[in-house]
């Protein structure tokens, strides 16, 4: 009768982002926005390095497939955020809840390696100019971005693995925006020590490796600008590595606060706001940091546009 009981719950509610019905609308506007923004800022910029020859390179090459992530990470999350900021009901079943996590892992993921992988490529293209074309060729290119959807897709197969071991009778109530894993541990009638310690150690692993791959490469090449002591190629330098790890820390510290730091009773709320950082504000601010301040996007988007004229 316990076990029977157990399997009973296979569908799920939504707390949300707010209990406040004055709040919902505006903020219903407010995400559909930068939802629109992002989808066509990213599908744009993948667009244009398409279309521009000049652009089929490893720099930009990773940053269309980032584009790329950026847009499928927030189609997995924001349109069902937005139809239950207006719904009555707020339902999802469990085969669907299953799917919606098992596409955010794959692309939260892959996002991780992605941004340790555009960090190396700025360290050859700085610190190694002379052997850039011979380093970063793309060969190794197409096998570091083959790599990166592999990983964020096996390490998102191994959670959903362990997840369909649990049984689901505690509550139905899912204190989030969206099917994430942590909220679905909370709520199982399974012991989810297991999966605690997977999410443990394969999620800091990812985390910690991409991290120091990233402040590596950059530490690196902040110090091969300034033994060349020019100021100009100081100022570019600390723009351009500014901007990256301004994206990168925006991204792996809400992960880092949410996958890795011990778990409270009063963090839902805090989980639901670091949340929106990278699922929603990162990849409405990447085409920004990585593609605005980039001299030949830029160009590449005028010739575009006067072409159109």
């Amino acid at each position: 009768m316990e076990k029977e009981n157990a399997t009973l719950l296979t569908e799920f509610v939504f707390t949300g982002l707010t209990y406040l019905p004055e709040w919902k609308i505006p903020l219903f506007l407010v995400f559909l926005v930068l939802y629109v923004i992002t989808i066509v800022g990213n599908l744009g910029l993948i667009a244009l390095i398409w279309n521009d020859t000049h652009l089929h390179i490893p720099m930009y090459l990773f940053l269309g497939s980032l584009a790329f992530v950026d847009s499928w990470l927030s189609s997995t999350v924001t349109p069902k955020m937005l139809l239950n900021l207006l719904a009555m009901s707020k339902m999802i079943s469990l085969p669907e809840c299953m799917v919606q996590f098992f596409f955010f892992g794959i692309s939260a993921t892959t996002e991780c390696f992605l941004l340790a992988a555009m960090a190396y490529d700025r360290y050859v293209a700085i610190c190694k100019p002379l052997l850039y074309p011979v380093i970063m060729t793309n060969v190794l290119c197409i096998r570091l971005l083959v790599l990166s959807f592999v990983g964020g897709f096996l390490h998102t197969l191994i959670h959903e693995g362990f997840l369909f071991r649990l049984t689901f009778c505690n509550s139905n109530i899912i204190h989030h925006f969206y099917c994430d894993i942590i909220p679905l541990l909370k709520m199982s009638c399974t012991d989810p020590s297991l999966n605690f310690l997977m999410l443990f150690i394969l999620s800091g692993s990812i985390q910690i490796f991409t991290i120091v791959t990233v402040l590596v490469s950059y530490t690196l090449v902040l110090f091969t600008i300034l033994k060349r002591k020019s100021i100009k190629g100081i100022r570019k330098a600390f723009s351009t590595c500014g901007a990256h790890l301004l994206s990168v820390s925006l991204y792996y510290g809400p992960l880092l606060f949410m996958y890795v730091r011990p778990r409270s009773p009063q963090a839902d709320d805090q989980d639901m706001m670091e949340s929106l950082f990278y699922t929603v504000i990162i990849p409405f601010l990447n085409p920004i940091i990585y593609s605005l301040r980039n001299n030949k996007v830029i160009d590449s988007l005028t010739k575009t546009l006067k072409g159109n004229i």
